[in-house]
């Protein structure tokens, strides 16, 4: 290889062996020879010599050999050859540098009937792969014959391409598809001509789809290609279908805005013939090291049957969700987030654009929108400011917190050293401020941000001070004292009295409304005593089970609450003139039903007891080569709390609680909870001041108890792999549901996308793995409810539910979700998922045959490739909201 400047003095390689001398041949005079002009009989020549047409240097090799012709004027390149002039390169089998036609030609070699390194041109970034080309170094046209090129994931074959300029390229009897097999590809899209304009777009005529190399009736009498790598605005072809209810429709069609490169949008619509409509507008946003977010608004205008028709019905459901997250190194000491899910209480139920079945099992929605600010310092200041909301789907009721303010100071340590750490109860006595002002609205779902919303808002602040300390007591218990002043503001109050005129005669409770600023202070007191305790029990090195320890935590408290009578009035109801009603003397408090009710009026006094175990063994490892023993859990966190009421006349001893887990093996968590009761019920099952025991009955009632059993294992497990997906950021997660797909998959209509196009390549590694082992997973989760506060004694819900998912082959999954209720005794919501990758092409089946809410199925086939992600098909049944 030789790099030369021409017209200036040109030098040729020729190798004549691998590892011999060069010789080195001056090739100037052969090019100028052909302009020689015999001086010697001309003084002064007035012809001018021709301009070299290469004006840039060329860089070319041959493996083999690299032969000047003089005569031809031509260089020949052989094998592994390659040719670089200016922004254009060249590798091919043989290249010919033809000095007079200013032209490079370029084939790839026949050997024994194989045709092999072929052309690879590169201009810029434009590449192709053609079988031979014939290119102009002056003009910077060219001719190249059955090309291969990629743009954009877009792998576009031509029979004979031209090159106009650099910008625009003439493509004749040309076949465009995504599959990654060229030589013989699942599908194409045919055309006889074509104009291609690199990174930009594709032109062409008449166009008919292939597949297997049989065309199909799908044909375009022209055909766009966008192949911008930026996102561009354009029109987002709608699903065509019918709908037995609901007629003939459009469905997710619209336009996408690509505002920006840090913001989109994509507006999408629907359409029934009965008069059916749906709405969405969603968009994303993200500025890098700042904050990144999405926003979706979806409504439905939703009409069964037609009008007149004694079944007609019209009801409209939205849904407003929106995500924002701040870079945490963006700012330090702000931070601004947002989940907002809110909408109609019926949505996932009723919407006919989405398949989410596991969201319609979810009963609950709430949002936050927050934005907080630390204010560095000592002490440190923390503000936030923020909006809530809670809706339950079920009862509709909607809570609403818009704003709510908190304002929280650090702690503070007033006789604490400069130096050194804190000793002692004096030097560790803390004090703390916060402040917490709301406005909340209690509505439901039909009054939901109307005036009627607005007129019932409850307003209220409240300021704590907890003061704190913490000691030792002869160095193993640990202690500490805790007192909180708590004043609370309010700016409405009530006041009532009995109106012997109302109810004709028979009288009532006047209750109003005082408007106004007032106030109430209350405190309290608590202490704690606690310890550690180890219990370790040798049995001996050359044991199977060589040591067990027993670790417990016991804790008691002492809590004292005063009794605020100060903020409680009476009202007096008058006998009447039946001599069994007597005069009766009610008290209230008119901070009643304000927005953090009214301070407690008894007096209370308690000790609290705890207790927390741990039970860990050291077992001999089946590992001969290690040298230390396993350590086992084998109880964990099993705690009993209860309480005993000082001021109380009766029942003084709280229920006893507990909780427990029991990690038998990986993977697999066994959870456990109830409640001990030691006092009897009598006849009527009402508790009684009598000690169970007492009462010819055990210590404790069992009264209620639960167990929960979560199993996931999957095929990796056995090979010593992990497999932990992380199914947080789905759908139904998002909308308050479980990560998982025990209560079935979700899909968005318009998103059919399952498989990645980068997971093509790893199926196809792993083919081989699949003739001896196929890949599942399976994920169990058991629980049981027992009942027996009044005498029930009886199970009152269990349950299995089961989710498993099984790789048939390498492009082959199916997977069912399922349960069983042994209380009702019936089959749960139960889905069955069939997905086919079908390479370049993708195939889906779910089907809902039994489910609480609603039965459906939903198929989907379509093209994986984003660039032609319209080309698809879809059909589905509609949740039959009968049933």
């Amino acid at each position: 290889m030789h790099s030369q400047d021409i017209p200036p003095k040109q030098d040729v390689t020729i190798p004549a062996k691998q590892d011999s001398d060069t010789i080195t041949v001056d090739v100037k005079p052969i090019i100028s020879e052909i302009n020689e002009v015999a001086i010697d009989t001309v003084k002064n020549d007035t012809v001018k010599p021709k301009k070299d047409y290469l004006d840039n240097i060329v860089d070319y090799y041959g493996e083999d050999y690299v032969y000047l012709d003089r005569k031809a004027n031509k260089v020949y390149m052989y094998n592994k050859a390659y040719l670089i002039y200016g922004d254009m390169r060249i590798d091919a089998g043989l290249i010919i540098l033809d000095y007079n036609k200013n032209e490079v030609t370029a084939k790839g070699i026949d050997s024994a009937g194989k045709y092999t390194q072929r052309p690879v041109f590169v201009q810029g970034p434009n590449r192709a792969e053609p079988d031979s080309l014939r290119f102009n170094t002056k003009s910077k046209k060219a001719i190249v014959h059955n090309t291969r090129t990629e743009q954009n994931g877009f792998q576009v074959l031509a029979e004979t391409t031209k090159k106009e300029n650099d910008s625009v390229y003439f493509l004749r009897n040309v076949r465009f598809t995504t599959s990654k097999n060229l030589e013989d590809p699942e599908y194409y899209f045919y055309t006889r001509k074509a104009k291609f304009v690199p990174q930009k777009k594709i032109v062409t005529g008449l166009t008919n789809m292939y597949i297997a190399d049989v065309p199909t009736p799908v044909g375009l009498p022209f055909a766009y290609f966008p192949l911008t790598e930026d996102r561009t605005s354009g029109f987002i072809i709608p699903t065509i279908g019918e709908n037995s209810n609901r007629g003939f429709f459009f469905q997710n069609g619209g336009y996408y805005f690509a505002i920006n490169d840090y913001l989109d949008l994509t507006v999408l619509g629907d359409y029934y013939t009965n008069g059916s409509y749906g709405l969405r507008g969603e968009s994303t946003y993200v500025k890098r090291y700042m904050f990144r977010g999405n926003v979706s608004i979806r409504y439905e205008n939703l009409i069964n049957s037609e009008r007149g028709f004694p079944d007609f019905s019209e009801s409209s459901v939205y849904n407003i969700r929106w995500s924002h997250n701040q870079d945490a190194k963006s700012n330090p000491t702000s931070r601004f987030s947002a989940s907002v899910n809110l909408g109609s209480s019926r949505y996932f139920q009723e919407s006919i654009n989405q398949t989410n079945n596991a969201s319609a099992l979810v009963n609950t929605l709430s949002s936050s929108v927050s934005y907080a600010k630390t204010f560095e310092g000592e002490p440190q200041v923390n503000a936030t400011i923020a909006a809530t909301h809670s809706q339950n789907t079920n009862t509709e009721e909607i809570n609403m917190s818009l704003p709510n303010a908190n304002v929280s100071v650090s702690r503070i340590f007033p006789f604490a050293p400069k130096i050194g750490t804190k000793n002692g109860i004096i030097e560790n006595i803390n004090v703390q401020y916060d402040v917490t002002a709301e406005n909340r609205f209690r509505t439901v779902d039909s009054l939901f941000f109307r005036p009627e919303m607005f007129e019932k808002a409850q307003i209220g602040a409240q300021h704590n001070i907890p003061v704190s300390t913490n000691f030792k007591i002869l160095n193993y218990l640990s202690a500490s004292a805790n007192s909180s002043l708590r004043e609370t503001w309010v700016l409405k109050t009530i006041e009532r009295s009995y109106d012997t005129s109302l109810n004709d005669g028979i009288g009532g409770v006047v209750e109003d409304t005082i408007p106004g600023f007032d106030r109430y202070l209350t405190y309290n007191f608590s202490t704690s005593l606690g310890t550690t305790v180890y219990g370790l029990f040798n049995f001996g090195a050359d044991k199977k089970i060589q040591a067990l320890r027993h670790v417990m935590r016991p804790s008691v408290s002492y809590n004292i609450n005063p009794g605020f009578d100060k903020y409680y009035d009476e009202y007096v109801i008058p006998a009447t003139a039946d001599p069994d009603v007597n005069e009766e003397v009610v008290a209230y408090s008119r901070f009643e039903n304000t927005l953090y009710g009214a301070p407690s009026r008894n007096y209370s006094s308690s000790i609290g007891m705890s207790l927390s175990n741990t039970f860990e063994a050291k077992v001999t490892s089946k590992d001969t080569t290690l040298t230390e023993p396993k350590k086992v859990t084998l109880l964990n966190n099993l705690n009993f709390s209860t309480g005993y009421n000082l001021s109380g006349d009766s029942l003084r001893w709280n229920p006893v609680s507990f909780t427990g887990n029991i990690p038998i093996v990986e993977k697999l968590d066994f959870n456990f909870n109830g409640t001990l009761d030691p006092y009897a019920l009598n006849s009527n099952n009402q508790r009684i001041d009598v000690f169970n025991i007492d009462n010819g009955g055990s210590l404790f009632r069992l009264t209620n108890a639960n167990i929960s059993v979560n199993y996931s294992f999957s095929s990796k497990d056995f090979e010593g792999k992990s497999e932990d997906k992380d199914r947080s950021d789905n759908e139904t997660f998002r909308n308050g549901g479980r990560p998982d797909d025990l209560f079935g998959d979700t899909t968005d209509i318009y998103d059919g996308n399952i498989y990645k196009e980068d997971d093509d390549d790893e199926k196809d590694k792993n083919v081989a793995w699949y003739k001896y082992q196929i890949p599942w997973d399976l994920r169990l989760a058991y629980t049981m409810t027992y009942s027996n506060g009044q005498r029930q004694n009886e199970i009152s819900s269990q349950s299995l539910m089961l989710s498993t998912n099984l790789e048939l082959s390498p492009r082959w999954r199916v997977g069912v979700s399922s349960g069983y209720d042994f209380k009702n005794n019936g089959v749960t919501l139960t889905q069955f998922r069939f997905q086919r990758d079908l390479e370049s092409w993708q195939m889906s089946f779910n089907w809902t045959p039994i489910g609480s809410i609603n039965t459906s199925w939903y198929f989907f086939i379509g093209i994986k490739s984003s660039v032609l992600s319209d080309i698809k098909y879809d059909k589905r049944r509609e949740p039959d909201k009968g049933l």
